[in-house]
């Protein structure tokens, strides 16, 4: 069931929540990264997924066993799981070539993508094209990219040209996970349907890492290596999803969609400590433009659904 804050209070648990969320995929790409020394892309992935799955399969076998689990999952999970197998793969190799933060901060583009296929999928979005504010954070948005990749010190390195491709790819593919999760578990919850995709995606990965990895170098990794798996698969991917979509049932979208906004710069804020990355003074500048117009477009699809129907 869903909860309706009460109007001038705040709601603490989606307040934590979405806090929650942020600090646990403001973690991952820190491990990541770290992570990026010892392995190969497809075979840290395959691992920390398979560390995710089996933190969430006790819930889905209690569920399972005391009837509360709809078996349609299984099915509608696929399609959901293939988009996030390829977004996931993108997203882990872009830190082979980027900074965490650069990386993180290009991934937010993901929400324009979002904000278009709404457009194309779902006809009660389709008045959005109407909307000053949508367009203005569309153009905020795209001024702020460019200016982010273009500023960039060693802009055109072969290897910071790779990592902005693969960076977008993933938020154009972020976009595509997105919208087939809303469509395909409108009325599953969200702790079902993730746990059944965290197993579909790290079959999916773990064949990836036969593939295109090397899988037998997860033998050499040593304890550390392990413990960065194990905290980025717990709070990164089983944790940070559930919080996030906590947050969104208690109090809607918006609220934390622009709290997880705030995630290229916490980043940063470590990122610069830990592995000395350093966004300069006009990045910064055009990064918050390209935050800004994200949490306005954000903020115009969440004005368009709380308008009373006509």
């Amino acid at each position: 069931m869903s909860h309706s804050p009460r109007i001038g209070r705040i709601d603490t648990v989606a307040t934590a929540a979405s806090l929650g969320a942020l600090l646990c995929w403001t973690l991952g790409p820190l491990f990541i990264k770290y992570l990026s020394g010892h392995t190969d892309s497809w075979t840290q992935n395959a691992l920390r997924y398979a560390v995710a799955s089996l933190f969430w399969l006790p819930f889905l076998v209690h569920s399972s066993s005391q009837g509360r689990f709809a078996t349609r999952t299984w099915r509608r999970a696929i399609l959901p799981s293939i988009a996030n197998v390829a977004m996931q793969s993108l997203w882990a190799a872009g830190f082979y070539y980027i900074g965490p933060a650069f990386m993180a901060l290009l991934s937010k583009t993901s929400i324009l993508w979002v904000a278009s296929f709404s457009l194309l999928v779902f006809p009660e979005e389709r008045p959005l094209v109407r909307s000053v504010r949508f367009w203005l954070g569309l153009l905020l948005s795209v001024a702020g990219l460019v200016g982010v990749i273009a500023f960039k010190d060693d802009f055109m390195a072969t290897g910071t040209l790779t990592g902005i491709a693969i960076a977008l790819a993933q938020a154009f593919m972020w976009g595509v996970y997105t919208i087939s999760v809303r469509i395909a578990f409108r009325d599953i919850d969200s702790r079902a349907s993730f746990s059944v995709m965290s197993i579909y995606t790290a079959a999916g990965l773990a064949a990836c890492a036969f593939l295109f990895g090397a899988p037998a170098q997860a033998l050499a990794l040593d304890a550390r290596a392990w413990i960065a798996v194990v905290i980025s698969a717990v709070t990164a991917i089983a944790l940070g999803h559930t919080l996030y979509y906590a947050a969104i049932k208690r109090i809607g979208a918006t609220i934390p969609m622009l709290v997880i906004l705030a995630q290229p710069f916490v980043v940063l804020s470590l990122s610069s400590v830990i592995f000395h990355e350093r966004l300069n003074g006009v990045q910064l500048l055009f990064g918050g433009a390209l935050l800004v117009g994200s949490g306005l477009s954000v903020w115009a699809q969440q004005h368009l659904r709380a308008e009373p129907s006509r």
